[in-house]
């Protein structure tokens, strides 16, 4: 039996494409050169990981000048990028708050768009708390920022399930001894729930 869930945001609550925040401003090849240049996963992980944007900019301005307004044009949408909610997971997490199990976030997002998170997906702030990954300097999967969650939380990771949708960062936590799921559609959610005996409607 489980009494707590420590949910990822992106892609689990809420979508994120950060293609969409070009959409009907710049043409996919163009966005694919940037995205290509900067190696894009790479470069966002290190605004999860707190560099600020404007870091970024100057950054990009030094070696790839040709991107700059490329960047520019993400930053100003990302609100954009985020497309919506996951469809189905609102309804569990208001289920399990009605349960009474503890909800808690622990997102690899930067800490200057962060805002952007509950306006697109508002099982987002139905949470209890949320530790965010460029507000403390540390992404998943790296094992300290679990622990961070750990203790900020009260956690007892046997009795906390951890949903993402990264192999890596659902590896990283099983090893420290999280009850896990790597989230792939909300009906293995709730199977995932309830087989750690909490009695969400089934799927």
């Amino acid at each position: 039996m489980i009494d707590t869930v420590l949910f990822d945001f992106g892609n689990v609550l809420v979508t994120w494409d950060p293609y969409a925040a070009y959409e009907g401003r710049m043409a996919r090849a163009d966005v694919e050169a940037f995205f290509e240049a900067v190696d894009f996963p790479t470069f966002n992980a290190r605004q999860d990981a707190g560099r600020s944007w404007a870091d970024a900019r100057r950054e990009l301005a030094e070696h790839h000048p040709e991107h700059v307004s490329t960047l520019d044009v993400y930053t100003e949408n990302f609100a954009a990028s985020l497309v919506g909610p996951v469809p189905g997971t609102e309804e569990v997490v208001r289920e399990l708050r009605a349960l009474g199990v503890r909800l808690y976030g622990l997102t690899n997002w930067s800490a200057e768009m962060f805002h952007e998170a509950e306006p697109a997906a508002p099982a987002v702030g139905l949470m209890e708390d949320v530790l965010v990954s460029g507000r403390v300097g540390l992404v998943k999967p790296d094992p300290r920022i679990f622990e961070v969650a750990a203790e900020r939380f009260a956690l007892d990771p046997a009795r906390t399930l951890f949903v993402d949708d990264s192999v890596a960062n659902v590896t990283a936590a099983r090893a420290l001894g999280f009850r896990t799921l790597r989230f792939e559609h909300v009906e293995g959610l709730r199977a995932r729930l309830r087989e750690l005996g909490v009695q969400v409607a089934a799927a």
